[in-house]
């Protein structure tokens, strides 16, 4: 009779050992990959905002306002250009 409740648990051990394998470890995963990819994001976004602000500075420092302003505006402008030309697949373009 003992051998018999230990098959079962043993059984039971391994089913829900499936499951955890094959749904929790894919879940837990996923769920970090959001975490992680949207701490990265937001640190990211952070560092590019401060370094705008602060290369604003250093040119307004060194140069006219307007000139800083035209500096960065024309910097921005190329990579907007540069993002909108990239876009569309180059087989696409011709």
């Amino acid at each position: 009779m003992a051998e018999w409740t230990s098959q079962a648990a043993d059984a039971i051990e391994r089913a829900v050992g499936t499951v955890r394998d094959r749904a929790v470890v894919p879940a837990q995963r996923a769920g970090r990959v959001v975490v992680f990819g949207l701490f990265a994001a937001f640190v990211t976004i952070t560092a590019a905002f401060l370094l705008f602000i602060g290369v604003f500075r250093l040119l307004a420092v060194a140069l006219p306002v307007w000139a800083a302003w035209l500096a960065l505006g024309a910097l921005l402008v190329v990579v907007g250009a540069l993002c909108w030309r990239l876009r569309i697949p180059r087989e696409a373009r011709s």
